[in-house]
C-alpha cells in the first residue's frame, strides 16, 4: 500500500486523478480515502466515461468494503445503463449499511420514475425528506412526480415548499408558473409572485413569471412593468425582452414591439420565433414587404416553423396574390394540420380565385377543428349563397347557430338568406331573435343585404327593439 490523499478542492482532485491513472498504468496499489475516491468517480462520470467510473468504484469498494456511497454510485451507473434490477438490488444493500443516506431513496425514486411508477417514486422521495439536510431539490422532484400523475394542485404545494427552503431555486419558480398555467389560474399565480417579490424584490425570475401571469390574464400594461423590472435586474435576460415584445404587440404598439424584439439580438443569436414575431408586427402595420422578409428569415432558420410559412402566404394574400399564397398555406398545413386559421386562409384564397369546391373542402376542415368561429360560418354560407345555393347557405348558418346559439351575427345573416328564399315570416322570426341577443349589431344585416333598408316592416321591428 502506498500514499494517502485527501480531496479538498479542484487542485487536489486533479492530483488524485493523475495519481489514480498512474497507479493503473504501473499496475501498482495506492491507498485513497473515501472522499478522494468520490472525487475521482465523479470526475469520470462528468467526463461521460462510465466504464472508468465503474472501475474506480470497484477499486474503492475493495478498500472501503462498507462504504455505502460507492454502492450508491455503482447503482447510479447501472440505472443510467438500464441495468435497473441490479441497481435496485445494490440500493437494498446500501440501505442495510447506511439507512439514513437520502441519496439511496432519491435514486430509487428516480428509477421508479423511469419505470413510470410515480406513486412508488413519491414514497421514496418522502423517505429522503426525513434524512436530507437540504430538501429544496427533493420537494422539486416530488412536484415533478405529481405533475406526471396529473395532480398539479399537489405539485404546487411542493413547489411552494421548495421555495420556502430556497427562494433562489429558479426551476421551482418556472415550474410553479407552468402549473398555474395548466390549471388556468392566472390570478392565483399573480398573487403568489407578488407575495414572493415582497420577500425577494431582486428576483428577476419572479418578475418575469409575474409578467407571464399578467399576460395570461390579458393585463398587458402590468405585464410590461413586470418585464421591465426583470430586465433592470438582469439586462441579459433575452426571454424577458421577447415576452415584453409580445405584450407590446398585444397592445398594438407594433413599432415598439419590433424594437424590443430586436434588442434580443444583442444578447443571443436571433431565433426563428423572434423573426416570425417581427414579421407579424410588420404585417399588422401593413408593411408587407418587411413582414415577408422577416418571415423568410424565420423559415431559413427553421423550415418547420409553420406560422412563418403561413405568414408569407398572408402577406401575398394581402397584395391580392392569392394564387401565390396557396403554396405557402399548403406548406404550413403540411407541417401542422391542427391550426384552423391555416385552413380558413386557404379557403378564403380559393374563394377569391373562384375555386369553390376546394374552398368548400377547406371550410369543412376548419369546422372539424373548431365550430366556434362565427366568421367561418358566415364565410362558408356566403360561398353557397354566391353560387345561388340558398338552401345550402341556410343549412350552413343553421348548423352554425346550433354551435353558437348566442351569436347575433348568425341570426342576422339568416334573415338575409330567408328573405332571399322568399320566406319572409321565417326571416322576421330570426330577426326578432337576433335583436333580442344584441340589437346593436343590426347594421350588419344591411351591410350584407342593403335593399332591406327599404323594407318598412324590418325597420319598424328594429326601431321597436332599439326603443326598448
Amino acid at each position: 500500500m502506498d500514499e494517502d490523499f485527501d480531496y479538498n478542492d479542484a487542485e487536489d482532485l486533479r492530483f488524485s486523478v493523475e495519481r489514480y491513472e498512474e497507479m493503473i498504468r504501473n499496475k501498482d496499489q495506492y491507498f485513497f480515502d473515501a472522499q478522494s475516491f468520490e472525487g475521482i468517480i465523479d470526475y469520470f462520470i462528468e467526463k461521460n466515461d462510465p466504464i472508468k467510473a465503474l472501475q474506480v468504484i470497484e477499486y474503492a469498494l475493495s478498500q472501503h468494503v462498507y462504504a455505502a456511497i460507492f454502492i450508491i454510485r455503482k447503482a447510479q451507473l447501472f440505472a443510467v445503463t438500464n441495468r435497473i434490477n441490479e441497481a435496485l438490488t445494490l440500493l437494498e444493500k446500501a440501505e442495510t449499511l447506511e439507512s439514513s443516506n437520502p441519496e439511496i431513496y432519491q435514486l430509487r425514486a428516480t428509477i421508479f420514475e423511469k419505470k413510470e411508477q410515480f406513486e412508488a417514486a413519491i414514497i421514496e422521495y418522502e423517505k429522503a425528506l426525513s434524512f436530507a439536510e437540504e430538501t429544496d431539490d427533493i420537494y422539486l422532484q416530488l412536484a415533478y412526480a405529481y405533475e406526471n400523475l396529473g395532480n398539479y394542485e399537489q405539485a404546487i404545494v411542493y413547489l411552494k415548499q421548495c421555495l420556502e427552503q430556497n427562494m433562489e431555486n429558479q426551476d421551482a419558480l418556472y415550474e410553479l408558473a407552468f402549473c398555474f398555467d395548466v390549471l388556468d389560474k392566472p390570478e392565483e399565480s399573480i398573487n403568489f409572485y407578488l407575495q414572493f417579490i415582497n420577500n425577494d424584490p431582486y428576483s428577476f425570475a419572479a418578475w418575469y413569471n409575474l409578467g407571464n401571469a399578467y399576460t395570461k390574464a390579458e393585463l398587458f400594461e402590468k405585464a410590461l412593468d413586470a418585464y421591465d423590472y426583470a430586465i433592470i435586474i438582469n439586462e441579459s435576460f433575452a426571454s424577458a425582452y421577447f415576452n415584453k415584445g409580445n405584450a407590446l404587440a398585444n397592445l398594438e404598439r407594433y413599432e415598439q414591439a419590433i424594437e424590443v424584439y430586436k434588442r434580443t439580438y444583442e444578447i443571443e443569436q436571433p431565433s426563428a420565433e423572434t423573426f416570425c414575431s417581427i414579421g407579424e408586427c410588420y404585417e399588422k402595420l401593413e408593411q408587407m414587404d418587411d413582414a415577408r422578409a422577416y418571415y423568410k428569415k424565420a423559415v431559413k432558420l427553421d423550415p418547420n416553423l409553420a406560422d412563418a410559412w403561413f405568414g408569407i402566404g398572408v402577406t401575398l394574400d394581402a397584395e391580392d396574390r392569392c394564387y401565390e399564397s396557396l403554396h405557402f398555406y399548403h406548406k404550413a398545413i403540411s407541417i401542422d394540420q391542427s391550426v384552423p386559421d391555416y385552413f380558413f386562409a386557404l379557403a378564403d384564397s380559393h374563394y377569391k380565385l373562384g375555386n369553390f369546391e376546394k374552398a368548400e373542402e377547406a371550410y369543412e376542415k376548419v369546422l372539424e377543428l373548431t365550430a366556434n368561429d362565427i366568421e367561418v360560418w358566415l364565410d362558408f354560407s356566403a360561398l353557397y349563397y354566391e353560387q345561388n345555393k340558398i338552401q345550402e347557405a341556410i343549412d350552413c348558418v343553421q348548423e352554425g347557430i346550433k354551435s353558437n346559439p348566442d351569436a347575433a351575427e348568425l341570426y342576422y345573416r339568416m334573415v338575409a338568406y330567408q328573405f332571399s328564399s322568399g320566406k319572409q315570416q321565417n326571416a322576421i322570426n330570426f330577426l326578432e331573435i337576433g335583436l333580442a341577443i344584441d340589437a346593436s349589431k343590426h347594421e350588419i344585416l344591411f351591410e350584407y343585404l342593403p335593399q332591406l333598408k327599404e323594407n318598412n316592416m324590418i325597420l319598424a321591428i328594429i326601431q321597436k327593439h332599439l326603443l326598448n
